[in-house]
């Protein structure tokens, strides 16, 4: 079995509500080291994911998990300005193009496709841990998502072990010295202050780990 459509649309789902509630804390994060419209950016394009979640068509009750993630991230491609909606928007389409027609344990199948939606981002953006980038909470996180998989862990552990870790991430940004985006312009004044992308990207694993907690045994995610 692969990722279950329902797993899928809460994540979305609870990606919005997290960023709506978590817009102005990015937006000032992003006034210390960058345009200051990271929050505004997302909250704007996740908005725009959930209407088409709640709509009929491409996001109706029979679409696969991989339909619905595509779907969000075409949307968040055409509605985020600056570099992430693009970035997020790969994240989310190849994470839908990895899980298409793929069989398997859900921690095996979505770990996987985890790791090629983060190395998609990486193409995008040119870019690697260590540049303080949401790459720094991403790379964390799939590796720790993958670590607990390859053990027998079930999926709400290795969601759990995986936000833990991009949210460790996220505060290792913290004493870095960005050298990619609009954050590099400031050089050595870019330290001292964690990354708004890293801290976004936390917000999703904890919403991925909170819809595969909420979706439960009725989609067999603790196997």
């Amino acid at each position: 079995m692969g990722l279950a459509p329902a797993i899928a649309r809460r994540w979305l789902e609870l990606s919005a509500e997290q960023i709506d509630r978590h817009a102005s804390e990015l937006t000032a994060l992003d006034a210390a080291i960058g345009d200051g419209d990271h929050g505004i950016n997302l909250q704007r394009g996740f908005a725009a994911v959930a209407q088409r979640l709640g709509s009929d068509g491409a996001a109706g009750a029979q679409s696969s998990a991989a339909e619905l993630l595509r779907l969000a991230g075409r949307t968040l491609v055409s509605t985020v300005g600056g570099a992430s909606g693009p970035l997020y928007g790969t994240f989310f389409i190849e994470l839908g193009a990895s899980l298409d027609g793929v069989d398997g344990s859900p921690s095996d199948v979505l770990g996987g496709g985890l790791r090629s939606a983060v190395d998609g981002v990486a193409r995008r953006g040119r870019s690697t841990t260590g540049e303080k980038t949401m790459l720094d909470a991403l790379v964390p996180g799939v590796d720790a998502w993958q670590e607990v998989a390859a053990a027998g862990g079930s999926l709400p552990a290795c969601a759990d072990a995986s936000w833990r870790a991009a949210d460790a991430g996220r505060l290792a940004t913290e004493p870095m010295v960005a050298t990619k985006g609009r954050a590099s312009y400031l050089g050595e004044r870019s330290r001292g202050h964690v990354d708004p992308g890293a801290s976004s990207a936390t917000l999703l694993m904890g919403a991925l780990a909170e819809a595969i907690a909420q979706v439960g045994d009725s989609e067999g995610v603790n196997r």
